[in-house]
């Protein structure tokens, strides 16, 4: 079954976008009005992070957020195909003399992200530009043929990755390199050793490992925006958040890309991640 389900996503990566949002446009109307796909997790979700907004407003962005999120699996399934002239023309990088900055003084950097804009079109761009080498983290697959085509998506324009629980061990035996390896920051770590704060109006976990690595290793800390020009089409935009992370504690890092992130979420909600559970966890939760 896995095997005809990655033959079918293979053959829609074949689509030009031209037919991939026609289909992308189906699929939102069966999964979220037929179907209802996480409409209340959404909802719930919104409405917590945006109590001054009113019920109109919030369906709006929920609406909104429906058809984005169709569009970014769509988009997700072209990577196994993309050709670097297209991503080229999909993704404008405007990221060149941050990280060029770096790379002529032979300095790695860590970048943080959040599940906002297109991700996966992102790692694309790094790979077509080819300044660092980058390493995404991700979290291995139980199955193997959809863990082996997630690696395909994400490697076949020259990324790398670290499994999540070899990030420590990666960065060691690449401190030689020129790397930049690429966290998303704002998935649900296990409550305990988090880092808590307030994020969206509410309390909220945030992984420590990041700020950890940042001061253990020193490397400039880069945050990178997705922005959403028009249907199909980003702009990739960097912000040194720190360039010398021991000086900080792990809370201050922490609560840089957090802020950042939280700015860029509160301008065009509608591109963040909504339909995952971000706050499934208690403060003193065991």
């Amino acid at each position: 079954m896995q095997l005809l389900l990655n033959s079918i996503i293979y053959l829609i990566s074949l689509l030009p976008f031209r037919l991939l949002y026609i289909l992308s446009d189906l699929v939102n109307f069966i999964l979220f009005d037929m179907f209802r796909y996480r409409r209340d997790i959404i909802k719930g979700n919104l409405e917590r992070s945006f109590p001054e907004k009113s019920s109109s407003e919030i369906a709006q962005i929920q609406k909104k957020f429906h058809r984005y999120f169709c569009d970014l699996t769509f988009e997700t399934f072209k990577t196994l195909t993309i050709s670097e002239a297209q991503v080229k023309k999909r993704v404008q990088y405007t990221c060149s003399k941050l990280f060029s900055h770096y790379a002529e003084k032979g300095q790695s950097v860590i970048i943080v992200m959040g599940h906002y804009g297109n991700w996966e079109l992102a790692g694309a761009s790094f790979a077509v530009e080819g300044i660092h080498k980058l390493i995404v983290i991700y979290h291995p697959l139980k199955n193997k043929r959809s863990n082996a085509l997630v690696v395909k998506m994400r490697t076949r324009l020259g990324n790398e990755l670290y499994a999540k629980k070899e990030v420590l061990r990666g960065m060691l035996k690449d401190r030689g390199r020129l790397t930049a390896t690429a966290f998303i920051a704002d998935q649900t770590p296990p409550p305990e050793g988090a880092y808590w704060t307030q994020f969206l109006n509410q309390d909220t976990p945030v992984f420590s490992g990041i700020a950890k690595l940042a001061r253990k290793f020193d490397y400039p800390v880069i945050y990178v925006r997705v922005v959403n020009e028009k249907r199909g089409y980003y702009t990739l935009e960097a912000e040194l958040l720190c360039e010398k992370p021991s000086v900080l504690s792990e809370a201050e890092l922490s609560e840089l890309h957090t802020r950042i992130l939280e700015a860029d979420i509160r301008k065009k909600p509608e591109y963040w991640l909504w339909s995952h559970r971000r706050w499934k966890h208690r403060r003193n939760e065991k």
